[in-house]
């Protein structure tokens, strides 16, 4: 216990500004988690008598154009930014990992496979994004496939250069000398191997994964119109940016601000378990 405290504190010290984005992430996830409870109106109360005023007075950051609490909606907007986030991460590691480690330890299998992640990475992301979503059809499911399927790419690379790396380590040669099979050389000594590397490409993903949903959004192909998001909450106010420009302000800023959350604590995390980086910091 002592110990993760002083990990912490020499976290605040050397990284205050990681120090604000972890505070930032954990202040989403209270949101997204009380939402009911901190959220002073519903998000999808309309009072037209009260629509596009400005921040102040019973409503903290204004209303919209058909009277809902901003603050409201941003608070429950936290809730599908976690579940995106949160899904696009797993869509993209439980098929990456598999991908890129089977590829790295197979290579007939990895040429073909590799070359099918090389075609998908050869469009533009949100092109890509945009066609899934055409074929799949409009809805929040569907949004996380069409991401999850982007940066699954990216996630079987890194994978796979990192196992083509550990498999020619002596003791992975070791193992398969004295029998192992490849089961037990994946679970005992590739995977394991992985964790850093997976943790900051987590991270990275579930960053870039918010700028994703949010494009999808503006473009009115993510989550339906009747779900606060803060995407659908760009996209209903951009006809009102010289009228009312907070209503663009808000959400903007809380994608760009988890999104630089995440990013800082990406970088913390690599450069924590990194050794070259850890001996720096100590120093």
């Amino acid at each position: 216990m002592m110990r993760a405290l002083s990990g912490w504190r020499r976290l605040a010290v050397s990284r205050p500004l990681t120090m604000l984005g972890v505070i930032f992430l954990l202040t989403i996830v209270v949101f997204a988690a009380f939402s009911p409870w901190i959220a002073p109106y519903p998000p999808e109360q309309i009072d037209p008598v009260n629509r596009l005023l400005p921040p102040g007075g019973a409503h903290l950051l204004g209303t919209d154009h058909f009277g809902r609490d901003t603050f409201s909606r941003l608070v429950y907007g936290a809730r599908l930014a976690l579940l995106i986030g949160v899904g696009v991460v797993t869509f993209a590691l439980a098929s990456g990992v598999p991908i890129g480690i089977l590829s790295a330890l197979y290579p007939a299998l990895g040429r073909v496979l590799m070359r099918m992640v090389d075609v998908l990475m050869s469009f533009p992301s949100l092109l890509l994004a945009l066609g899934l979503i055409v074929i799949l059809g409009q809805g929040v499911f569907n949004a996380i496939l069409a991401i999850g399927l982007i940066y699954l790419t990216t996630t079987a690379r890194i994978v796979y250069g990192v196992a083509l790396r550990l498999r020619a380590e002596p003791y992975v040669e070791a193992a398969r000398s004295a029998g192992a099979g490849t089961w037990w050389i994946i679970t005992r000594h590739i995977l394991p191997n992985m964790v850093s590397p997976l943790l900051v490409q987590a991270s990275f993903v579930f960053a870039f994964a918010q700028l994703g949903a949010a494009s999808l959004d503006f473009l009115g192909l993510g989550a339906p119109p009747e779900i606060p998001s803060w995407g659908n909450m760009l996209a209903e106010s951009r006809i009102y940016i010289t009228r009312a420009s907070w209503l663009l302000l808000w959400p903007g800023l809380m994608i760009v601000l988890t999104a630089f959350s995440l990013n800082l604590v990406g970088d913390a995390i690599r450069d924590r378990m990194d050794p070259r980086f850890r001996e720096m910091v100590r120093k």
